[in-house]
């Protein structure tokens, strides 16, 4: 059941997935519902300033992915019960949905929409894959590290490893934010198993029906950039927009009026 809290203009509540693990969101404002999907180490409260921004058009939901913050963790773990998580979401919300993803997130959106969600609209932010097939192996190599770190309990070291690879949105690095991502740090496996090998999916994009939008920052990496454009050329309905200035860190206020406008093109 919903919880209205009025001093944030937030309603928090939990939805049941398939495998009945317990989803927790929080929703803002009116209208056409979008949901926002957090890349690696990212709670609802990491995309509060988005949902905000947006919620003057539409109806925000933005969720705790599983063994994140309020949300449970039944194991074992599959890609394919993250995106139980998100139909759960999106049926709750009201049926057909818009998407938005970050890094990672954007992985699984993708993954969803492939899979047959009722996603009409989704969006992603700089999906983490690489366009230089080569890369599998490294990329294979660095996830046996990571998983070993997580598996013998060394959270710490799993997050540097992480941190010096990748950039995670929405993640403090200094000592302030280092306790609230070690309790989740676990899930980084998670997130390098939503990227399966590494590389640009195209079979698996070729396969999604809904009109993508894919961006990247002018400022980030120029893998990074290519990756967009690799993804965004590989879907049937894609398109491809670079936000000058941003980086995979991207404000808010920036990336919000791109969203909107595109989330309510015919």
């Amino acid at each position: 059941m919903d919880e209205a809290n009025s001093t944030l203009s937030r309603v928090r509540g939990r939805v049941t997935s398939a495998d009945g693990t317990r989803i927790a969101y929080e929703r803002y404002g009116d209208g056409p519902p979008v949901i926002l999907v957090g890349g690696a180490l990212g709670t609802a409260a990491a995309e509060r300033p988005l949902a905000g921004l947006l919620a003057s058009r539409f109806s925000v939901v933005a969720y705790d992915r599983r063994g994140r913050g309020g949300s449970g963790d039944t194991g074992p773990y599959a890609v394919g019960r993250e995106i139980d998580d998100l139909a759960a979401l999106a049926a709750e919300a009201g049926g057909d949905v818009a998407v938005h993803g970050t890094s990672s997130g954007g992985a699984l959106a993708l993954a969803a929409a492939a899979a047959g969600l009722p996603i009409a609209q989704l969006s992603v932010f700089e999906p983490p894959y690489a366009t230089d097939a080569g890369g599998r192996e490294g990329f294979a190599a660095r996830g046996r590290r990571l998983v070993a770190l997580l598996d013998e309990g060394r959270h710490e070291e799993a997050l540097e490893l992480f941190l010096s690879d990748a950039a995670a949105p929405g993640a403090p690095a200094g000592p302030a934010g280092w306790p609230r991502l070690a309790e989740v740090a676990h899930t980084l496996a998670y997130d390098h198993a939503v990227l399966g090998d590494g590389v640009v999916p195209e079979g698996l994009l070729g396969s999604v029906d809904a009109r993508v939008l894919v961006v990247d920052g002018g400022f980030s990496p120029a893998w990074t950039r290519e990756a967009a454009q690799a993804v965004a050329a590989a879907l049937p309905r894609g398109r491809h927009r670079t936000l000058t200035g941003q980086t995979h860190l991207v404000a808010p206020h920036v990336l919000a009026p791109v969203l909107a406008e595109f989330f309510v093109e015919e």
